[in-house]
Parts: C-alpha cells; structure tokens; sequence
C-alpha cells in the first residue's frame, strides 16, 4: 500500500443536537476543556502522519477555517503584551508542513456523499477518514494505529470496538473472521440493525483508512438509511472487490455527538491532562 498522507474530516453537519449552542457556531469548535474538538482529530492524524488535511465544510463552517489559519491581530496583541507562551500556542495550531485544503459538500447527502466529495482532492491514493464527533483519547494515535494495521494487511482497516447488542441500532455492524486477537477480515457490513437480527457486536467507530476504490463504490450507491448516501453502503459494495478489515483499536473512545459523551470527554480529559 502506498504511504497514508491525506486524511478526510467531513465537518458540514449541522449539529442540531447541540442547539442553541451551535445555531452560530460549528458543532466542531465547541470546546473540549481548552481546544475545539476538531483540533484533537486533526492532532491525531498529524501524530499518524498525515501531511494534507481535507476539510468537507458546509454553510456557517467559516469559524473551522479560521481557526487552523493566521491570526495577525491577535498574534501582534499578544506579542505587545509579552505573553509569549500564548503567542507560540496561537502560531502552532498546527505544523508549517501540513496543508489545510476545504472543500464544499453542495447539499447533506450523507458521510458516503461527503467522503466523494474530497475524491478530487485525494486522487489514486489511499486516505483516513477521521469523523471529529469520536473523540479517541490512545497513547497511540487511533489513525496511526489504522495506518500500521493497513500497510500490514494490505487493505483498508475500520476502527472497531465491542458493544452491547442492545446499541446495535446505532452502528454499522461487522462480520467476518478473525485474522489476530485484534483484526477481523471483513465479510459483511450493515448499518444499524435491530439488535436481534445484527450479524456481532462489532462495531464501526469514526476512523477509516479506506483504498481509492471506495470513491467508484460510493458513485455507484443509491440513497440508504435516512434517504442519505451512507458510508457503509459503498464499503459493503467495497470489500467484495478488495480486501476490507476491522481493527479493534487500543483508546477510549467518547462519542461526543451526545450531550452525555461531550460531558464525559471535559471531565475526564480535564482530569487526566489539565488537573481539574
């Protein structure tokens, strides 16, 4: 498999779960103890050694921008009062060598229609997708992780983790057979099945590194669940042509999609990194 530089972050979501907080302000900025929750998927994927950054932004998403770009004003206020160790966390957002590249996705058609969305960008070459709602707090970066396990199997891997049958209706749900303790070889992927009729309870978790094929795959999907173009459905058309595994990550995961997991994240992070 050909180095992993270019990774996916479909932000064009309107997170209407978190209104009124994010009537004006991206669901993506909303801070986990002191940094938005994108910048802690963008972090992971820099530690992976991603070097190229694809933004899938949709309206009201300029404050995403903004914050990976330069801020002068701010950069010369703090430099005049001589707050310099500020100054240096403003100016390293992120590294000088990675490129922040956006692109619009037209209408909410679903994460299989947003991932199409950066195939121009991406070209012929393998990509991560990193969905800034999961929040993995991992020694090792989750994407490095998927990054090793692909060049080892030569495939595209999809971060799994156990669950508990009754919460199968809120994944995409694996079955296949187990290659290492670790990592199943993927046979068959549906989205949120009823609990008593979903194949395991394995499930599928916001980090993928996915081969180019999968963008004809997502061309040819129709409309799936919630009438949207949906990821699982162009993997599912995917691994019957190339080789598709899950990897049973090492990290915990918060779902920060939910009031309950965003709670969790500023409490639990809080406490481990900024002793609060």
């Amino acid at each position: 498999m050909k180095p992993i530089r270019k990774a996916v972050f479909p932000v064009a979501g309107m997170g209407t779960r978190f209104l009124p907080a994010t009537k004006a302000m991206p669901k993506e900025m909303l801070p986990i103890v002191d940094k938005p929750l994108i910048q802690y998927a963008v972090e992971e994927a820099i530690a992976a050694g991603i070097t190229d950054l694809i933004f899938i932004t949709g309206r009201n998403k300029r404050a995403i921008e903004d914050h990976f770009d330069s801020a002068p004003e701010l950069e010369a206020d703090l430099a005049a009062k001589n707050k310099h160790e500020l100054l240096e966390l403003v100016r390293h957002v992120i590294p000088d060598s990675v490129n922040c590249i956006y692109t619009r996705q037209p209408a909410p058609l679903g994460l299989g229609h947003a991932v199409l969305c950066a195939a121009p960008i991406v070209g012929n070459e393998p990509f991560a997708v990193l969905l800034a709602d999961d929040l993995i707090d991992s020694d090792t970066a989750v994407t490095r992780q998927l990054v090793e396990a692909a060049h080892q199997q030569n495939g595209s891997v999809l971060a799994i983790q156990n669950i508990e049958r009754a919460h199968t209706s809120k994944y995409g749900i694996i079955s296949g057979d187990s290659v290492n303790s670790k990592t199943t070889h993927i046979k068959g992927i549906v989205e949120k099945p009823a609990p008593e009729v979903a194949a395991s309870t394995l499930a599928v978790v916001g980090r993928y590194v996915l081969e180019p094929e999968i963008f004809e795959h997502l061309r040819r999907t129709q409309a799936g669940v919630g009438g949207e173009i949906q990821l699982t459905d162009g993997i599912a058309s995917l691994l019957m042509a190339r080789n598709v595994f899950g990897y049973q990550y090492e990290g915990t995961r918060y779902d920060c999609g939910s009031k309950e997991g965003f709670y969790r994240a500023t409490m639990e992070l809080g406490r481990k990194y900024h002793g609060l």
